[in-house]
């Protein structure tokens, strides 16, 4: 049995839905199916989910908004036009919906946020499960409460409870096509709660697991994932194979294919994870597994991000302190704020972060109650900064992966303002500034994947 979960691009207009149909039919083990809301139709065009977050603010701000309402719904009677269905009493029921969310949750600002955002998807699989009714497929839509999705009671930020997968793997027995909304749950109270966004993988992986499937495939609009962003470099070398470390590691550090959090149930499960494309089901697509040969290419991808900052701090004898990093760390702790990296030396320490993170009078408040109660020598915060990461599972038993690297640099004069290598040597971490970013990916793409294509040849 296959879970198969149709990202935005993949459910954007009736063309799309009638694309998604023909993968389903296509095979009978696809019998449990998440989708996400409808995404961009064309590259000027707006995601449903922004369509819901501006109608959420206009709410908020008690500005008009019937406009945005009608906007939102006319996304899918667009879809049910072009699709040819008889469609206006589920349409009327999508603009009651909202109207209805919207008179519930009114005076409680982040509860509207979530129970809008959520309508996105939730109306999309009642849309999908009627069309597929329509091509005399046996499917229902099952909402995530039905289904048995109950996480925390964390607006915008849930998790899955552990007891909701008891409950999912009833899905399993389920004889006709299952159509379940994506990116959200309940909580044990009743409200809907969705998961970070892009929180559809989330969805469908943990219906994978939950309904032990033997298969997770997630559909996009990309034959593959790609070593390296292919806006950066052309015609980049696509990924048959990469471990659930090496995908987790690159979709944290930029990689947009797949969700970050997304892999752990299936990763806990043993799922094996399929990327395709709804545009070209075909193609063999790239494979997320437990292991790989590694043998040739230790490098699996390069993935890089920007808005980064550093705060450097520095003071003699800083390593024979006892609990300097974590105080330190509890200081941004007590700020509420988050690090990515914290590299350091006998004499200095520097701790990687979201530079968006220390707006306000927070900078200076954070620079002044370090200097205070730990009595640096210095602090000062660097800004503009971008982290590249170089990942690969077979890096632990490869001779000079990072000289690769810092030659690489080199040779395109980069200057590199740090480097961080976890203890498990499946990633390698560069700093550079902003501005040098995609010079530098290049320079490691040509490193890493050139000589492979080249002793192919």
């Amino acid at each position: 049995m296959k879970v198969a979960k149709f990202g935005g691009s993949s459910v954007a207009s009736a063309e799309q839905f009638r694309k998604v149909a023909g993968i389903i039919q296509s095979d009978q083990q696809r019998r449990i199916i998440v989708v996400s809301a409808p995404g961009k139709r064309y590259k000027a065009d707006t995601k449903v989910t922004d369509l819901l977050i501006r109608l959420a603010e206009a709410v908020m701000r008690g500005n008009e908004y019937d406009s945005l309402i009608e906007a939102v719904v006319e996304r899918y009677a667009d879809i049910a036009r072009g699709l040819e269905l008889q469609a206006s009493e589920v349409i009327e029921q999508m603009k009651a919906d909202l109207q209805q969310k919207i008179a519930a949750y009114h005076d409680d600002h982040l509860r509207l946020l979530d129970a809008l955002k959520a309508s996105g998807e939730d109306h999309n699989a009642r849309l999908m499960a009627f069309y597929l009714r329509s091509l005399g497929m046996e499917a229902r839509y099952v909402s995530p409460r039905e289904a048995g999705i109950f996480v925390t009671d964390e607006p915008g930020n849930a998790q899955i409870l552990q007891d909701s997968y008891e409950k999912l793997s009833k899905l399993k027995q389920c004889s006709n096509i299952v159509v379940i909304p994506g990116f959200f749950g309940y909580s044990l109270t009743g409200h809907i709660v969705t998961f970070p966004r892009g929180g559809s993988d989330i969805t469908g992986s943990i219906v994978a697991a939950g309904a032990g499937a033997d298969v997770y495939e997630n559909f996009t609009d990309v034959d593959s994932i790609y070593c390296v962003n292919p806006s950066m470099v052309e015609n980049p070398r696509q990924l048959r194979e990469i471990t659930y470390r090496e995908m987790r590691e690159l979709s944290y550090s930029g990689f947009s294919v797949f969700h970050d959090e997304a892999l752990e149930p299936v990763y806990k499960a043993g799922i094996p994870v399929c990327v395709k494309n709804t545009n070209n089901p075909e193609a063999p697509g790239t494979w997320i597994v437990a292991k790989r040969n590694h043998r040739n290419v230790p490098v699996a991808g390069i993935a890089s991000d920007t808005g980064f900052c550093s705060v450097n701090v520095s003071k003699y004898l800083m390593n024979r302190e006892i609990g300097f990093g974590r105080k330190l760390l509890q200081i941004l702790e007590d700020e509420g704020i988050s690090y990515e990296h914290a590299p350091s030396g006998i004499d200095n320490m520097s701790v990687i972060l979201r530079a968006n993170q220390l707006q306000g009078e927070k900078e200076q408040r954070i620079m002044d109650r370090i200097q205070t109660e730990l009595k640096v020598d210095e602090i000062h915060i660097e800004y503009g900064l971008a982290l590249i990461m170089v990942v690969g599972e077979g890096m632990e038993r490869a001779v000079g992966v990072a000289a690769k690297a810092t030659a690489a640099f080199a040779q395109a004069q980069i200057n590199i303002e740090m480097i961080n290598q976890g203890s498990s040597e499946v990633s390698m971490m560069f700093g550079v500034k902003e501005e040098a970013v995609n010079k530098a990916v290049r320079a490691l793409y040509d490193a890493y994947f050139a000589p492979v294509y080249a002793q192919k040849e």
